[in-house]
């Protein structure tokens, strides 16, 4: 086989789909890219056995049609090198010879036969399809992402949950430190709900912003597809019961904090940069219109303070929270202003977006706080 194709175009589709290659690949094949050229088309295949994402390309011009695995990172690390220009690819498929040529050189590499590639994984007959704008499946994983977590005992902790209620659709995802609950309208006449692993998720999040259709989600007990303009991605789901989120959210809590979001994450990584570097506690003395934040480092004798003004309803307390979990927190917030509901030391505190007129999404982020040594 034998094609034309933009250097840039096919770099760009290499990188996306070379994302989701291990390091540490069980199949010696899986280290490969699979090229399929049908006609004008030309698709290429990367996988880690849990995860394939497929992705495709329109070639300018094409001889033969054939499908021939080509080394991942060498081709990535050739494809660099270049700048906007036509490259002749053409693929011998009796010794799986790759040779790329450009106006004033080529270079050859080898190939290997794309038989032995795993297959598509294929779902259920009693497969559930939900079609979501893309929009709105990138913001549910922005949003939540960073909340998952790596641990290996708790595996369905690893992913967001997605839950799916025929009105609304809702992400979520906890570490067990840290909660995130982000809820946004969606009509279908699908109630079902599934655990989306943290590489694929990332994997979307990387192609979701090219996106301006709606996505269809097609999935069964074990596998969610995902089809894309331009992209299929297939991937294992985590199985497991998802536990009980509802049950955390603290449902009344009576301090509550008005404050100028950039203020206080501004002031949160000043004070941080004295704080204890195993634990990262920042201390909050709130108490009528100000923050008091305070962090400290024996070992060291380092400390810091920096007060701000806030609205503040409630008794005055104290409370302690890890500085990088508040700051990702706040990072993830998209408001001007932000509102803090708390109970009291020992319970979690709420994080909520101040929105000017009553929105369509719904976001919650809950954060468990930290002991405080008297």
């Amino acid at each position: 086989m034998k094609f034309v194709v933009s250097s840039s175009a096919l770099l760009n589709l290499l990188q996306t789909t070379g994302k989701v290659i291990s390091n540490k690949n069980t199949l010696p094949i899986l280290d490969y890219f699979l090229m399929d050229l049908k006609g004008d088309s030309l698709k290429i295949t990367a996988s880690d056995l849990e995860t394939t994402i497929v992705g495709s390309i329109n070639v300018e011009s094409s001889e033969g049609d054939g499908i021939i695995a080509a080394p991942a990172k060498l081709m990535q690390d050739s494809l660099k090198e270049f700048s906007e220009q036509p490259l002749t690819i053409e693929a011998n498929e009796s010794t799986w010879e790759i040779v790329i040529s450009w106006k004033t050189g080529k270079f050859t590499i080898p190939g290997t036969s794309g038989l032995s590639y795993p297959a598509l994984p294929a779902l259920e007959d009693g497969k559930q399809s939900v079609e979501i704008p893309a929009d709105c499946l990138e913001n549910g994983i922005v949003k939540s992402i960073f909340a998952t977590a790596d641990d290996e005992l708790r595996p369905i902790m690893n992913g967001i949950y997605i839950v799916l209620d025929g009105q609304t659709i809702t992400y979520v995802a906890t570490d067990a430190h840290k909660l995130v609950k982000y809820s946004s309208p969606l009509s279908s006449d699908v109630e079902a709900s599934f655990i989306l692993p943290k590489k694929p998720a990332n994997l979307l999040k990387s192609v979701l912003s090219k996106e301006n259709e709606d996505i269809k989600v097609e999935f069964d007990t074990k596998n969610v597809q995902f089809n894309l303009k331009n992209h299929t991605l297939v991937c294992r789901l985590i199985e497991g019961n998802y536990p009980n989120y509802n049950a955390v959210i603290p449902q009344n809590n009576p301090n509550k904090v008005l404050v100028d979001r950039m203020e206080l994450l501004n002031s949160i990584k000043r004070v941080a940069v004295c704080s204890n570097q195993s634990t990262n506690l920042i201390k909050f003395d709130i108490s009528a219109d100000t923050i008091n934040l305070t962090a400290q480092d024996l070992d060291f004798s380092v400390s810091g303070q920096e007060s701000l003004t806030c609205s503040y309803e409630g008794d005055a307390m104290t409370i302690g929270f890890k500085s990088t979990f508040l700051v990702e927190i706040l990072n993830n917030i998209d408001t001007d202003n932000v509102q803090i509901e708390l109970a009291d030391s020992t319970r979690a505190g709420v994080f909520k977006p101040v929105y000017e007129d009553t929105p369509a999404k719904d976001t919650l982020m809950l954060l468990m706080p930290m002991m405080i040594n008297a």
